[in-house]
């Protein structure tokens, strides 16, 4: 089973988005294991965040998700880093393994929570060889 640790700053207070993110981590459930470090600054995550973290960034790489999921799936515990509101400062980043962009657009913290976690399902379907990844 898999390790996913993921660090963000505040907690998810819109109820349609928590259902969804409950959605997919319960589609997760025997597959991975996930926790949310929620921090309630900057320099709290600072002092959380492990030096293997990949950082959710803009100015990160851009991939597609099959290789994505050969990229992940090579570790059995993977830590992702979310920035609040105002992005990743640099002293976090410093700190990350690498930066991944989900996309060239800019997404809230909030919403990126879920589509990392619909990535990461995606990931472990493409490994499967199902068709949810068409």
């Amino acid at each position: 089973m898999f390790k996913v640790k993921i660090y963000t700053i505040g907690k998810c207070k819109e109820p349609w988005l928590q259902e969804a993110l409950a959605e997919y981590e319960k589609r997760l459930v025997h597959k991975m294991d996930i926790e949310w470090i929620l921090a309630k600054n900057n320099a709290d995550l600072l002092e959380k965040l492990p030096q293997d973290a990949i950082a959710l960034d803009v100015q990160g790489q851009l991939l597609d998700s099959p290789t994505l999921a050969k990229k992940l799936l090579q570790t059995a515990r993977l830590h992702f880093l979310i920035g609040g509101a105002e992005g990743i400062p640099k002293e976090l980043l410093a700190k990350s393994a690498w930066r991944w962009s989900l996309s060239p657009l800019t997404f809230t913290h909030q919403m990126t929570r879920l589509l990392l976690l619909e990535q990461l399902y995606r990931c472990l379907e493409i490994d499967a060889g199902t068709a949810y990844h068409k």
